[in-house]
């Protein structure tokens, strides 16, 4: 099958169109014929030797979490999902290959139905950034009627989730963003938006009951500055971790709770959100659609950090 490649960790570069064997379906997997892939920073990551690069069993490796195509074999006859079936998940990079493929085989359990108010690159773009959000403020955080949250890179693929799962669980959100931003980020939901190029939103805004980082100290110490912005007993939940090791000592010593958060590929909550989003409760933004031999275009682009919502590779034209 036809697939976008790395050789070894590096550039943006290292990206590149090959024949690879087709993957082979066991257990309760489910073969599917990829439409789109999203893009996500832990990709670019992982392609520069970070990321989960430790766990690349060998090269060549296909990256690539999230996908959306139809459905080509599932486990047995009988089975919920079959042939020709719209669908959308995650898989397991690196674990097994990615969805910068024609073909992907992943567990029964990390791909449902995709919404049918989306298309195939719309849909792509939800699994891993949505289950991210979902799981930092709804499973973690338990966000609800009347709190205040403070959620950082609020345009971004999670964050632009975040903000609605929060708001629609009645939450009081303040949002940073880049001034280009704002508006955007208010129509998901924000009650107030900071700017962060021209604003210290530490100085802005305290006593907030969560904060969801999304930053972390990768950049200007978010995750540091976050602990001022918290209430006593607040609670900080930051996803990219690694760029903060001292978090849980830090905010031990202010009072505060602190914890990390990994995405999981469960399609029983997928589920949940796919019928918010058919309700028009949540939508997706793609931010923009390259095809797959544009791949390190897509790297680029998330590397730089001013990707309002998702980007999506296509992999494959829609089926008739």
């Amino acid at each position: 099958m036809r697939a976008l490649v790395i050789d070894q960790t590096g550039g943006a570069e290292e990206l590149h169109i090959a024949e690879v064997p087709d993957p082979i379906r066991v257990s309760d997997e489910v073969l599917v014929r990829v439409m789109a892939a999203g893009v996500n920073p832990i990709d670019a990551k992982t392609r520069a030797g970070r990321g989960v690069a430790k766990a690349i069993p060998a090269f060549p490796v296909v990256l690539g979490g999230d996908f959306a195509g139809v459905v080509e074999a599932v486990p047995y006859s009988a089975h919920p999902l079959q042939p020709g079936d719209r669908v959308y998940g995650m898989g397991r990079v690196p674990r097994a290959g990615g969805s910068y493929a024609e073909l992907i085989s992943v567990s029964s359990l990390s791909l449902t139905r995709m919404p049918a108010t989306l298309t195939f690159a719309e849909a792509a773009a939800v699994p891993l950034a949505a289950l991210t959000a979902w799981g930092a403020v709804v499973d973690t955080a338990r966000v609800h009627d009347g709190q205040r949250v403070l959620i950082h890179a609020a345009a971004g693929g999670v964050g632009h989730f975040a903000v609605q799962f929060a708001a629609y669980f009645g939450a009081v959100v303040t949002a940073t963003a880049s001034a280009r931003n704002a508006d955007f980020v208010r129509g998901l939901g924000a009650r107030r938006v900071i700017d962060y190029t021209s604003e210290r939103f530490e100085e802005v805004v305290t006593g907030q009951d969560v904060v969801i980082d999304l930053i972390g100290n990768a950049k200007d110490d978010t995750g540091t500055r976050s602990l001022e912005a918290l209430r006593p007993a607040g609670l900080i939940v930051t996803v990219p971790t690694g760029s903060w090791p001292t978090m849980d000592e830090e905010a031990a010593a202010r009072g505060i709770r602190a914890t990390g958060y990994s995405v999981a590929p469960d399609a029983r909550t997928l589920s949940v959100i796919t019928r918010l989003i058919d309700d028009g409760a949540v939508r997706v933004h793609l931010d923009r659609e390259l095809p797959l031999e544009d791949g390190a275009e897509a790297h680029r682009l998330i590397e730089a950090g001013h990707v309002r919502g998702k980007v999506v590779l296509r992999v494959a034209p829609d089926p008739a």
